[in-house]
């Protein structure tokens, strides 16, 4: 039978001292924690820099392998106008904000155009990476290679993780 009524309902700690209650981990001084945060952070840190500077072991799924190496460095071989399709992209926004009528048609041809582009761009080079990962890699898989090479061009230079490893070759 329980406690009789009328007795004020003990405090917690009370009625955990009286059942043998105690935490599942013991509470960390402030300063454990503050030193265990910053390992973390430098931990973090390190893996960060290891994946930009392309260390296979600090890379994801999604790009590690032979023939994703190779398909980072031909596209950072090269330049290409998709590369700027995202500025071409903030460009006509600010345009089609203009009040002018032309300047808006204007703004909507350039945008056509250059989503024309770069979906045909990367429909050749999307083939074009496909066959020469066969040629190259056999035994690898070309199932992806090409959305990714896709992808990896239609980003800035400067923003493309991980960091690209080639510069861009001249054309003479």
């Amino acid at each position: 039978m329980s406690e009789k009524k009328g007795k004020p309902t003990p405090k917690r700690k009370d009625a955990q001292a009286k059942l043998n209650f105690s935490p599942l981990a013991p509470s960390a001084s402030k300063a454990a924690k503050k030193i265990l945060k910053e390992q973390s952070r430098a931990r973090r840190l390190e893996t960060r820099a290891a994946f930009m500077r392309g260390e296979e072991s600090a890379l994801p799924i999604r790009d590690k392998g032979e023939a994703r190496r190779f398909v980072r460095n031909y596209i950072d071989g090269r330049k290409s106008i998709g590369e700027y399709f995202l500025v071409v992209i903030m460009f006509v926004l600010f345009l089609t904000v203009v009040p002018i009528p032309a300047v808006q048609l204007a703004a909507i041809a350039i945008m056509y155009s250059s989503m024309i582009y770069v979906a045909l761009n990367g429909f050749f080079l999307s083939r074009k990476l496909k066959q020469l990962v066969a040629q190259k890699y056999p035994n690898e898989s070309t199932k992806g290679i090409g959305l990714y090479g896709w992808m990896r061009s239609t980003q800035l230079r400067r923003l493309r993780a991980p960091a690209p490893q080639v510069g861009p070759t001249k054309k003479k």
